[in-house]
């Protein structure tokens, strides 16, 4: 089942409020104006996988207790069966498939993600964010172009790329079809 926004901004707004942490300081933390941290921590607006891990260190707790309620209890380790990940929708279209959520205290955030074709967007700028880390993609079905600090690639299956995700990224598939890649975000 898919986290509902209105639940993980409950669960933030709560967590903060017993924490006694400013709404001020979250923001800045989040690295958001107030108002639209405002806005997120009462669900009018949906998070960026940045916001919520920001929100999670500071709170002190496991990004996937913010978006389930559970606290992640394996340590040795973790299976996750085909199909099985917690999915997560971060950008219009694209899904992502999580696929540590039971397995305490990750160095990693690791994702299955499709990425739908559109002949649309192929005409139009890639949309680019960042974030702090280090960001490996590797490519399982399809073709990806992947736009990185004014870099452009095109990857096919086999193919990886590893980058500074904190220099502006964004991808889209390419090639008349989607994409299927694994995510490993540090």
């Amino acid at each position: 089942m898919e986290p509902k926004i209105a639940e993980i901004a409950r669960r933030i707004r709560t967590l903060r409020e017993d924490l006694n942490i400013s709404l001020p300081e979250m923001a800045a933390v989040a690295g958001v104006s107030e108002p639209d941290y405002a806005a997120l921590e009462s669900g009018e607006r949906d998070f960026s996988f940045t916001f919520l891990r920001h929100c999670a260190n500071r709170l002190g707790v496991d990004i996937i207790e913010l978006l389930t309620g559970e606290n992640p209890h394996l340590t040795s380790y973790s299976v996750t069966r085909a199909g099985t990940g917690l999915p997560i929708k971060r950008r219009a279209g694209f899904s992502y498939e999580h696929l540590a959520a039971t397995f305490k205290t990750k160095k990693v955030e690791p994702f299955v993600v499709r990425a739908p074709y559109s002949s649309a967007d192929a005409d139009q700028p890639v949309a680019l964010s960042a974030h702090e880390g280090q960001e490996l993609d590797y490519i399982l079905s399809g073709s990806l172009k992947v736009v990185i600090d004014g870099h452009t690639e095109t990857l096919n299956a086999g193919d990886s790329v590893i980058y500074d995700s904190g220099k502006p990224h964004g991808m889209i598939a390419t090639g008349g079809g989607e994409c299927v890649f694994l995510a490993f975000v540090f």
